[in-house]
């Protein structure tokens, strides 16, 4: 199961703790791109430590794939779509 499916069900049963809210706020950080202080991860016990360490570890993971389909994106719609800047020569 991935994390964040795993994470969905621990804030589903665990809705009010404060694990729960470092646990939200890891992952909307993460959506978001912004700052997440590491002194929060530190503050979980063990179990949601690893539900934290296993959130960051898919969302790099999708992270890396994203970059791949981007690139393949540009080159094959940006660059492999463009004319020849020089014709080729025409036989006679």
């Amino acid at each position: 199961m991935n994390a964040i499916k795993q994470i969905r069900k621990y804030l589903e049963k665990n809705p009010s703790t404060e694990s729960a809210r470092a646990l939200a706020e890891l992952a909307a950080a993460l959506a978001e791109e912004r700052e997440y202080s590491l002194a929060e991860l530190y503050r979980l016990n063990y179990e949601e430590f690893n539900l934290a360490i296993d959130l960051l570890k898919d969302w790099r993971l999708d992270r890396y794939y994203a970059a791949r389909i981007k690139l393949f994106d540009v080159v094959l719609n940006d660059v492999l779509q463009q004319p020849d800047a020089q014709p080729e020569p025409q036989l006679s």
